[in-house]
């Protein structure tokens, strides 16, 4: 899990591929936000098309990737809390998501963690990949 959360942190843009209401594939970036007991958190509003999307098919891919090569995969179910904690940490931590939001009780933020998470961690070196279960 370290290893995991270090290298959200130095590249927290990451990639994450949903299905849209037609079946057809939807990659977008999101930012990573914090980890907490063992989850990893993002963040999104309830106002845009990938929360449908989430909520429809909540299993989803993510990919992210150094500037040396090096790439971490994450498979997940994406799973929404209510969790106010959590919103504050984001808020405070991040002024991008602060300027959109505002506040914990604003109706349209939501935050969601990634359940049964599972990935890998791989490079060019001729290594096999690091599997990990978060």
């Amino acid at each position: 899990m370290n290893d995991v959360v270090r290298f959200l942190t130095q590249n927290p843009v990451v990639y994450m591929a949903t299905v849209d209401e037609e079946g057809n594939p939807r990659v977008r970036p999101f930012q990573y936000m914090l980890e907490k007991e063992g989850r990893l958190y993002f963040c999104t509003s309830n106002q845009k098309p990938v929360y449908e999307q989430f909520r429809r098919h909540p299993l989803i891919e993510m990919c992210v990737s150094s500037a040396d090569a090096v790439w971490l995969r994450l498979t997940g179910r994406v799973t929404f809390v209510p969790d106010r904690s959590v919103k504050e940490t984001i808020l405070t931590n991040n002024e991008l998501v602060r300027s959109l939001y505002g506040n914990a009780d604003n109706p349209a933020f939501e935050v969601f963690y990634l359940e049964d998470a599972r990935g890998t961690l791989s490079d060019f070196s001729g290594n096999p990949p690091r599997e990990f279960v978060l």
